[in-house]
């Protein structure tokens, strides 16, 4: 597999390696002792999976103090994948990756923990999967505000089709909640 650095450097994209014919094709989404070498070193306890449509923006989510890391991929269609770290402290706080996964491209996109994470989709619909590294506990959910100028994400589009709590999600600098640097 290859991987990729990011700006964010323990932000990595993941490109496995593919196999494919005229019969179709194979890829090893995930092994542990790959991953482990590439720095990804959680153990993976829970799989997500959505589907939206066009236009659906989910994010900006993390979770705190019971942090979460997210093995994130497309099975159908094609994304906007977004990773923002949130760890007051670090030298990169506020800043994002903004990452293209489809289906055609096959990259994953490792949003460790202590980074909040969204995705625009950019398809008719899409099929988006990710590995957790711990359990979702909805009691330590935070959300943040899709469009907070601070972090500067260009989604490419005005007006998404956001939930209620995403729509209504606070800027960055107003949380108080957040994890903190070399503790997650």
């Amino acid at each position: 597999m290859n991987v990729i650095r990011t700006e964010l450097p323990e932000v990595l994209i993941i490109e496995p390696k593919f196999f494919g014919d005229d019969r179709g094709f194979f890829v090893e989404s995930y092994q542990l002792t790959r991953y482990n070498t590439c720095g990804i070193m959680r153990r993976f306890v829970q799989d997500n999976m959505s589907r939206s449509r066009y236009g659906v923006l989910r994010g900006l989510h993390l979770q705190n103090p019971i942090t979460q890391g997210k093995l994130a991929a497309v099975l159908r269609g094609k994304v906007l994948d977004v990773a923002v770290d949130t760890r007051v402290g670090s030298p990169n706080f506020g800043r994002h990756v903004a990452v293209e996964l489809s289906e055609q491209n096959r990259r994953q996109l490792w949003v460790p923990r202590g980074f909040a994470h969204g995705f625009l989709v950019l398809s008719q619909v899409a099929d988006f999967f990710y590995k957790c590294d711990d359990f979702s506990n909805p009691e330590h959910e935070v959300s943040i505000r899709w469009d907070d100028p601070a972090i500067g994400i260009n989604w490419g589009i005005e007006k998404p089709s956001l939930s209620a709590k995403d729509a209504d999600a606070p800027l960055l600098a107003d949380i108080k909640n957040l994890p903190l640097y070399g503790q997650v």
